[in-house]
């Protein structure tokens, strides 16, 4: 797509003007997984580096690092339509990093996958930034952004929200309390319950719990506390949290995190 106003540059490179060696810097990993079930994990790869330019020799060596790197060498000759769903996103990455980009663009690279795959496609994201590659990681898991990124953008339908380090965006809601409300026998609370009363601002279901922020000057924890008592409820347990991107996410978009809508 041609961009209609502004300026694009990749590495001092207009990509407008030089757009091929522009895009040979970067590479793309999708949300919605872009491989061929009907190829092989090798050759997957090896297709895709073949679209930046990579062959012979060195297209099979870069090919055989990406699988190695991601953790799929040993299923280099096996067809994706048999894989995991963490493996076919692990493949993904491999397609997108063989001909060594400086720019990495990954988009919410562990949905719906399993714990291990998760963890090993983060460490797989910390080897490639450590490596020298620029990551720009797209994500709604605030605690994937926390343990990732250092420098970070809060957007909410097309628009910049905040921007800055996790200290500086958490210093933005450092008014703001935030209570988690456990409840006996996992009994869940009707949200409306407390919605929009007590100070609270923000509400959120969490495994049989209620978690509420508000700022500190308007919230009020007893009255929090009576009103759930009064319709009958049991409380087991309240914590304190103290502010994260979370929070300043809530409070920025007002919306629930992981509710399905692009961000």
């Amino acid at each position: 797509m041609k961009y209609d106003g502004g300026q694009i540059s990749i590495d001092g490179l207009d990509i407008g003007k030089k757009s091929v060696q522009a895009k040979e810097r970067v590479g793309i990993v999708p949300q919605d997984i872009a491989i061929y079930d009907t190829l092989t994990a090798y050759e997957n790869v090896a297709f895709f580096a073949g679209l930046y330019g990579l062959s012979g020799k060195l297209l099979k060596e870069r090919t055989l690092e990406a699988l190695e790197f991601t953790g799929l060498l040993d299923q280099a000759k096996a067809q994706p339509k048999t894989f995991s769903g963490g493996m076919k996103r692990r493949l993904n990455i491999a397609c997108s990093i063989a001909h060594n980009p400086s720019l990495i663009i990954l988009d919410e690279p562990t949905v719906g996958i399993d714990p291990q795959s998760r963890n090993h496609i983060l460490e797989s994201i910390k080897k490639l930034n450590e490596r020298g590659s620029t990551i720009i990681y797209t994500s709604h898991y605030m605690e994937e952004v926390e343990t990732l990124c250092n420098n970070i953008a809060i957007l909410d339908q097309g628009k910049m929200l905040a921007h800055g380090t996790k200290d500086q965006l958490v210093d933005m809601v450092s008014d703001v309390t935030t209570v988690q409300v456990f409840f006996a026998n996992n009994v869940m609370p009707d949200i409306n319950t407390i919605n929009g009363n007590c100070g609270v601002s923000h509400i959120e279901a969490v495994d049989h719990s209620l978690k509420l922020s508000g700022k500190n000057s308007s919230i009020d924890i007893n009255g929090i506390l009576a009103r759930l008592i009064e319709t009958g409820y049991q409380i087991r347990n309240i914590d304190t949290c103290k502010p994260n991107l979370e929070t300043v996410f809530l409070n920025l978009t007002g919306r629930k995190l992981r509710d399905g809508e692009e961000g």
